[in-house]
């Protein structure tokens, strides 16, 4: 039976304890167990994304870009597994999964133009005297709590784009189809994504 933990600092990490099933939908029968967080577990996924802020904050532009760049090389090259997962726990045939990959990617290839998006502007006398200015500056750490319905294309709605922008992001899948989000996770890590 799979066992679905969490991803933390840049590792899956075993829960606390708590445990849901997860059902193969084509069957009824239960294919895994997911661990749910506990909050301490929650605590320590903000902690290291809080600690892992500062330093992407700051990477440049370009090292985000060349992040993401190879982020979508890889959700590219994994794609039918990815599909796989979420047939094999949503229930979608794989073509309708593999169509659920393509509109998160879209996102992703959004993002990775992120530099030109980012720039700020001046306006010089828009008014006696008065100069207007604009800066585009990372948040923090920021979360996404996403549905089941679209355990792959939803998140790939937020995390690309605050990623890019130089947050850090926590990530509460769906108890129903969480592997999808393990997947991707693991793929920001091949693609260099610093951990937390």
């Amino acid at each position: 039976m799979k066992n679905i933990t969490h991803w933390i600092g840049g590792a899956e990490v075993e829960g606390s304890g708590r445990t849901a099933d997860v059902f193969d939908p084509a069957t009824g029968e239960v294919s895994g167990r997911v661990h749910l967080a506990s909050v301490a577990e929650v605590d320590a996924a903000v902690a290291a994304a809080a600690a892992a802020y500062p330093a992407w904050r700051d990477a440049s532009l370009v090292k985000r870009s060349r992040v993401l760049f190879r982020f979508r090389e890889l959700m590219h090259a994994n794609r039918d597994e990815l599909a796989r997962l979420i047939s094999a726990e949503h229930g979608k045939v794989h073509s309708d999964a593999l169509g659920e990959v393509a509109r998160g990617l879209e996102v992703v290839e959004f993002a990775c133009g992120i530099p030109h998006l980012l720039k700020g502007g001046f306006s010089e006398g828009v008014s006696t005297r008065v100069d207007s200015y604009s800066i585009r500056q990372p948040l923090g750490v920021v979360a996404g709590i996403t549905p089941f319905n679209f355990p792959a294309m939803v998140p790939m709605w937020m995390f690309p784009i605050a990623i890019a922008c130089g947050n850090t992001f926590v990530l509460k899948p769906s108890e129903r189809d969480p592997s999808a989000s393990l997947l991707m996770a693991e793929l920001w890590k091949e693609a260099g994504l610093p951990d937390g």
